[in-house]
């Protein structure tokens, strides 16, 4: 199946495909923040999301998925991205993602395009439960960071 063949070419790929991404961050206004981070610690970020993909777009994943995002959501905070930044990495990783996979030139059928959407669609309800898991822990950290500070 296709779906499964492309999510095996993401994660075989996930180095590959997160320093793609972890250069078009560096060089991105959108998230100046990352400039702080050392490259191991940018490029874990991306390598988490691309070498375990057949994992989180397992439905039974949900809470797995809450619990992981709201921690990165935390960490962003405290490392200094904005929301905003927090947001444009994780829109880049997805975004990445199916560059990597245009490029590759597999999906050249009606039938192999219909599949993609259907593995798109699973992927699109990841992310955005990962931005708002995300934007919880970032929201929560800042409460928490804020009340200490007072």
């Amino acid at each position: 199946m296709l779906e499964e063949k492309l999510v095996e070419i993401i994660e075989q790929r996930s180095d590959d495909i997160a320093l793609t991404w972890y250069r078009e961050v560096q060089e991105s206004p959108y998230t100046p923040n990352s400039k702080n981070l050392s490259q191991e610690e940018m490029l874990g970020i991306a390598q988490n999301v691309y070498s375990r993909l057949s994992h989180w777009l397992d439905p039974s994943q949900k809470e797995e998925i809450q619990d992981s995002y709201e921690r990165f959501g935390s960490q962003c905070y405290f490392k200094g991205f904005s929301m905003d930044e927090m947001l444009m990495l994780l829109v880049l990783i997805k975004r990445h993602l199916w560059l990597h996979l245009l490029e590759r030139g597999l999906m050249t059928t009606n039938l192999e395009v219909y599949q993609a959407l259907d593995i798109n669609n699973k992927v699109v309800l990841y992310f955005d439960r990962a931005i708002y898991f995300s934007l919880i822990g970032y929201k929560t950290a800042r409460e928490e960071d804020m009340k200490e500070s007072a």
